[in-house]
């Protein structure tokens, strides 16, 4: 915020009577001295517990040494019983420091900012309000029953979210609570010191929230307690469904909102409360998962599992490599020939059209993608084909990986009945080697099959030949590229299943819109006993095309009960100069509605020469760095462009790679969810955005920007949208 619209807000914030602020000023001391003395006890006791496992250790030590001479005498049992016996107060120990060090640096954050509202709230029946200071993390003096400060995730805590002054209600576990909230105050506290407060009841609550999107921003993404807004509080409080879909606009917040809902179920009941190992986010890449691990520990929440497409994908596949997203991303958004197959490749391969096809395959296997063989050991007939194919073929209820391992079972049976009823180790071994040979499923190459066969595709189609030619070649290489792998994982996961995820809960897929019908059935396989918030904008599509009717197919497959759709239209993050430029490159029936934070007409410029061109990024970049802006990134379509662009400028500037603060360069699909103070789009030519759908990316790069964009190019500026 400029210094003058600070010292207008700070005078303003002045104007409740001394008697207020000296009352704030002693109620922030009391706090404070609090949470001073709490802290005070758990180092105390850390050092104490510390003390106790370093004793728990060594005594641990010398029984270890006396039990493990014992261990395998005929006291050994017992002696073993007695180890384990005298782990548990180490163990105990270990995890009481963890929950201490857990408060310490709690209360060491709640002493720099223990809370930001307060809510006057008179209780139906009460005669008078009472006062409700709501903070990131509560305090209460459990030998009095005062609570300090409520904890932002806490029932009464929506009123501040939901209600301005007059009736108000929130829900508890007892039922509704109703009352009357009489005043609404907002704080700022730094570094433990009252800076200001004042009343929002006079809508003040909108300068505290522009002031804070004035910001520049961090390396990392921050958390919005301060400033939830009543519908972004709903999405992050919903307890009702086991499918929340959330079709955001760029800046809407949709990602703060998941990782908030996060932390609110982590918060929420000893019932239902999630720990951090029972949640996974699914992040469109790993620049976006470094930048929103912040969010949760400053939310006094531990980081919760998380993870990208393509590391669950290669976790599956040991021995072959598999091509990243962004890899896939380089090709399809570059201006190479093959760009559109490749698009067409991945539109088609995770389709249900092809989820209908796989299934079909998935089906014939057992039929006709096996080589029975004779099973005979040691010159004695154990099993014929025939035999094998009925064992198999037989149960279709069962799922095909069971059938498979119960054939090899009746085989390993029959041939230890032919041996007296016993197998050694070793004959055990070769008779396994020999079954796997037909009976272990190569599925890479069950799926090489599928491509070669012509009974599951239309043979006659041109498209299809080509995209058939095209598969079949890239399966010759060790790469499994990103489309193949995802419908290889689905096979596996149709054939076997697995229990890798079975204690994930809770799933939040953020840029769902990037995934097609097929990643929502492995995503359904994978995380069986999972509800899920899924996030998404249609608008900020790249490599397919898609609408709305995107979340009717995600709700039919993940086939949750409670499903429901949220749209959120209003956007936080540019100014409204940027934003509208945005929208300028949309469809005319886009509604977007912006936060009205005003700032710089966006810079549209078009160099003559190259030298030209580099000189006026770098003068744009210094004009930034010269407003104090803390991230300024210049964004190319491809990740190829960056490269060049990169080798020019680096001698020129402190230019870095990455999602750090300072003047960056990545592609525009790497972007994605990020946002940086100032963005340079520099690569806007007609040649490089001249397809419809390079609209899509244009708009992605122009929402990066929190309070400035330029558009620069070399030559022919693009036509796309009317930029001219």
């Amino acid at each position: 915020m400029e210094k003058c619209e600070r010292q207008q807000m700070e005078a303003a914030c002045a104007e409740p009577c001394r008697s207020e602020t000296a009352f704030e000023e002693a109620y922030l001391e009391d706090t404070l001295r609090a949470a001073e003395k709490q802290l005070a006890q758990a180092r105390k006791s850390m050092e104490e517990q510390q003390s106790e496992m370093m004793e728990a250790k060594r005594e641990l030590r010398e029984n270890t040494e006396h039990g493990a001479m014992n261990l395998y005498s005929a006291g050994g049992f017992e002696a073993l019983v007695e180890l384990s016996q005298s782990m548990t107060p180490v163990t105990d120990l270990a995890a009481s420091c963890d929950d201490l060090a857990k408060k310490i640096r709690r209360l060491e954050g709640f002493l720099k900012s223990p809370y930001f509202a307060r809510i006057d709230f008179c209780f139906e029946g009460d005669p008078e309000p009472e006062k409700i200071y709501i903070g990131r993390t509560s305090l209460a003096e459990h030998s009095s029953a005062m609570i300090y400060v409520y904890d932002w995730r806490s029932p009464v805590a929506s009123v501040f979210y939901r209600f301005m002054t007059g009736a108000a209600y929130y829900d508890a576990p007892a039922g509704r609570i109703t009352g009357n909230l009489e005043r609404k105050r907002q704080y700022e506290i730094k570094d433990g010191r009252l800076n200001y407060f004042f009343d929002t009841d006079l809508h003040i609550n909108d300068e505290i929230l522009r002031q804070m999107l004035s910001q520049n921003r961090t390396p990392k993404m921050k958390t919005i307690v301060e400033t939830i807004q009543k519908e972004q509080d709903i999405v992050i409080r919903n307890m009702e469904n086991d499918l929340l879909m959330i079709q955001g606009a760029a800046g809407s917040g949709k990602t703060s909102i998941a990782l908030h809902r996060a932390a609110y179920l982590m918060y929420q009941g000893l019932q239902s409360r999630l720990s951090a190992d029972n949640i996974m986010v699914l992040s469109p890449n790993g620049m976006f998962e470094q930048y929103i691990s912040n969010v949760l520990p400053e939310l006094g929440e531990e980081n919760v599992v998380s993870g990208v497409l393509e590391d669950i994908l290669q976790s599956f596949f040991k021995d072959r490599r598999v091509e990243t997203q962004d890899a896939f991303l380089e090709k399809a958004v570059s201006e190479d020939p093959e760009a559109n197959l490749v698009k067409k490749s991945m539109q088609y391969k995770t389709s249900e059209e092809f989820v209908g096809i796989l299934d079909r395959f998935a089906a014939d296997i057992p039929h006709s993608g096996i080589a029975y063989q004779d099973i005979q050991f040691e010159g004695k007939d154990v099993a014929s084909k025939e035999q094998v194919k009925e064992w198999v073929v037989r149960h279709e209820e069962i799922s095909l990986g069971a059938r498979l391992e119960q054939a090899q079972k009746r085989i390993l049976d029959g041939a230890a009945q032919n041996n007296g009823g016993r197998l050694s180790g070793q004959d055990k071994g070769i008779l396994l080697q020999e079954i796997q040979g037909f009976l272990n499923l190569n599925l890479v190459q069950q799926y090489r099959r599928l491509w070669a066969e012509d009974m599951y595709f239309h043979s006659q189609d041109p498209k299809m030949r080509r995209l058939r030619e095209y598969t079949l070649h890239n399966l010759k290489g060790d790469l499994l590229c990103f489309d193949d792998a995802a419908a290889v994982l689905y096979l596996h996961l149709k054939i076997y299943g697995s229990r890798i995820y079975q204690n994930i809960r809770q799933v939040i897929i953020d840029e769902a819109q990037d995934y097609g019908p097929l990643h929502y059935e492995i995503f359904r396989m994978l995380f069986p006993q999972a509800k899920f918030t899924v996030l998404g904008d249609v608008n900020q599509t790249i490599a397919k095309e898609e609408d709305t009717g995107f979340y009717e197919r995600v709700g039919r497959i993940l086939n949750r009960k409670n499903a429901s759709l949220v749209t959120l239209v209003k956007s936080f993050r540019c100014t409204s100069e940027i934003l509208q430029f945005g929208l300028g490159l949309m469809d005319q029936g886009t509604e977007i509605q912006c936060f009205n934070r005003r700032g710089d007409k966006v810079e549209v410029r078009a160099f003559d020469t190259h030298e030209a061109y580099l000189e006026g990024i770098v003068q744009e970049v210094e004009g930034c760095r010269e407003k104090g802006f803390g991230t300024v990134c210049l964004l190319c379509k491809t990740e190829k462009s960056c490269s060049r662009l990169y080798q020019e400028l680096q001698s020129r500037m402190d230019i870095r790679r990455g999602s750090a603060g300072g003047i960056l360069i990545m592609p525009s699909y790497m972007a994605k969810g990020l946002e940086f103070d100032a963005v340079i789009i520099c690569d806007a030519d007609s040649r490089t955005y001249s397809r419809p759908e390079d609209r899509k990316i244009l708009y992605v790069e122009c929402t990066r920007a929190l309070h400035r964009l330029s558009v620069f190019c070399e030559g022919e500026m693009t036509a796309l949208a009317g930029i001219s």
